[in-house]
């Protein structure tokens, strides 16, 4: 433990009890007498070095002023240390990416105190909205308020905001595309006391944080506001912390009524937040799996502080949408104001979302998949990794666009169908190097439950029939059924079937319902253009 103050004593509490605590690092000489006696076989030590240098600390928790969390966590982990920093992560966002990239490089373990993720009633929370109990959210709002501990090395954003800027990002699964901000300076002339920031979302969710510590009382509240319910989480309640509202709206003669009922508490077995997440970092010290709180989710949260600073000084107002990608590096990721998601959707970063596309419940977009525009993508649909889907594509209900799979534009996916990409694949042996490529052309038609095999190209405007089973390629305009299906006739492009004879080489036909004009010969189908 590096730091065992106003908030580090409490760390150093929960490391001793779990067994894990070796050395205390602090230079107030009345606080280590006094460590000494609490804590007689624990190492108590003023110099930073000494504690760097000792082959015996595998791990360094650093509870120091947010001022010195860049150089001593730079120092820990070039030391070869895993590194727990309380929040913020640094003070601006090149340090705390520079801080990211180090700890992938040196191959350590980073993780940032955001303590809410900890929180059984903020992970029960996260639970609701996955599971779509709230209905779509609408806006979100937090305070956290307080006449306490006031500090000069840091505004009251930087001190009490990182939390519900955390919690609101892991929520929505998204990052703002507009940040405001205002704020107080009472106690000192360039230092925050009160600020309200108000973040908006592509998918057309509003947050706003306050935040104060020139209250009167101590508050602690995050509201969610979904279109079926609300959810408050009150840490200050000693019991019954989160609580369901399940007020409705109803319209009588063109007016909203509002129809209130009563709370229900939410159950949730209880933990103290801070013991686990000493724990979550001791696991992950020993399994080396990614914190939930690491670096680049502590990044984020810093790259919104830094856009609240700037708005609170006058020198921004909007900001794109930026999220961290694989590499630590923070990229722009194009969030179109049309663009719109579930509240219940998982969206990884960094992937691209066209102007216009819908993302409806449940549904899961893997990184640097690419959807296009005006795309409506149903309920409980996957789309993978590395996953390109052109612009005016609608795929239904509980569909799976597996990695190695191209939708060109206009591309229809019926409910239910199945793609595929292994021939031969076996649960206990890995295939992905085997992946085989799909490629659906522009303005084909997939019916409902039929299945694709992988390796295979589905011709433009197609018409795979509903249950068939495709295990070959479908040539332009073709429209087969069956298991395994078979080429039953031609299909124009307005999905009508085209009246080719059967025993005809060459042939021009008319659509009868729109009035294109096609040509078969040697067995393929195409429109004529005007002269043909």
């Amino acid at each position: 433990m590096v730091g065992a103050g106003y908030w580090g004593k409490n760390l150093v509490r929960n490391f001793d009890d779990l067994g894990a605590l070796s050395c205390i690092c602090d230079q107030n000489e009345s606080e280590l007498d006094s460590l000494k006696k609490q804590y007689p076989e624990c190492r108590i030590v003023r110099s930073y070095d000494e504690v760097l240098k000792s082959d015996s600390l595998s791990a360094i928790v650093l509870a120091t002023p947010a001022e010195t969390h860049t150089d001593l966590a730079q120092k820990a982990l070039r030391a070869g240390k895993d590194v727990f920093i309380e929040k913020p992560l640094s003070l601006s966002v090149s340090d705390g990416k520079m801080l990211v990239d180090l700890a992938r490089e040196k191959n350590r373990i980073l993780m940032v105190g955001h303590l809410l993720w900890y929180h059984p009633a903020v992970l029960k929370l996260e639970e609701l909205v996955r599971q779509g109990e709230l209905g779509r959210i609408h806006y979100i709002y937090s305070n956290r308020l307080n006449l306490g501990k006031i500090r000069r090395e840091e505004n009251i954003l930087w001190s009490f905001a990182p939390h519900d800027i955390s919690v609101i990002l892991g929520l929505l699964g998204e990052m703002p595309a507009g940040v405001q901000a205002q704020g107080g300076n009472y106690l000192h002339p360039r230092i925050s006391d009160v600020t309200v920031s108000l973040l908006t979302f592509s998918s057309g969710i509003n947050a706003h944080i306050y935040v104060s510590w020139l209250h009167p009382f101590k508050e602690q509240k995050l509201v969610v506001v979904g279109e079926r319910k609300m959810a408050v989480f009150n840490d200050m309640e000693k019991k019954d912390k989160l609580l369901i509202y399940p007020h409705t709206i109803n319209w009588k003669n063109s007016t909203p009524v509002a129809q209130k009922a009563d709370a229900h508490p939410v159950e949730f077995d209880w933990v103290e937040p801070l013991r686990a997440e000493c724990l979550h970092f001791l696991e992950c010290i020993q399994t080396r799996q990614s914190p939930r709180t690491d670096g680049e989710e502590g990044l984020r949260v810093l790259t919104v502080l830094k856009q609240c600073e700037e708005a609170l000084e006058g020198r921004s107002s909007t900001h794109q949408s930026r999220m961290t990608s694989d590499t630590g590096s923070a990229q722009t990721i194009a969030t179109p104001p049309g663009f719109f998601a579930h509240s219940t959707a998982v969206i990884d970063q960094p992937c691209q979302i066209g102007q216009g596309t819908r993302i409806w419940l449940f549904s899961h977009v893997m990184k640097n998949a690419v959807i296009g525009e005006k795309c409506t993508i149903g309920q409980n649909v996957m789309v993978g990794s590395d996953v390109v889907i052109g612009d005016q594509v609608k795929i239904q209900n509980n569909v799976s666009v597996y990695t190695g799979v191209t939708l060109e534009d206009g591309v229809f996916c019926g409910p239910a169908m199945v793609f595929t990409n292994v021939l031969n694949p076996r649960s206990t042996i890995s295939r992905k190097h085997e992946f085989k490529k799909t490629l659906v052309k522009k303005g084909a038609t997939l019916g409902a439950n039929c299945t694709v095999l992988c390796g295979l190209t589905i011709g433009q405007c197609a018409f795979v029939g509903a249950g068939a089973v495709v295990t070959q390629n479908v040539p332009d305009y073709g429209l087969l059924y069956g298991n395994p299906a078979r080429l039953q006739g031609w299909i124009c492009r307005c999905g009508v079937q085209l009246p080719f004879s059967d025993d005809s080489a060459v042939e021009r036909v008319v659509c009868r319902a729109c009035g294109d004009s096609y040509k078969c010969e040697d067995n393929q189908v195409g429109p004529l253009s005007e002269g043909s």
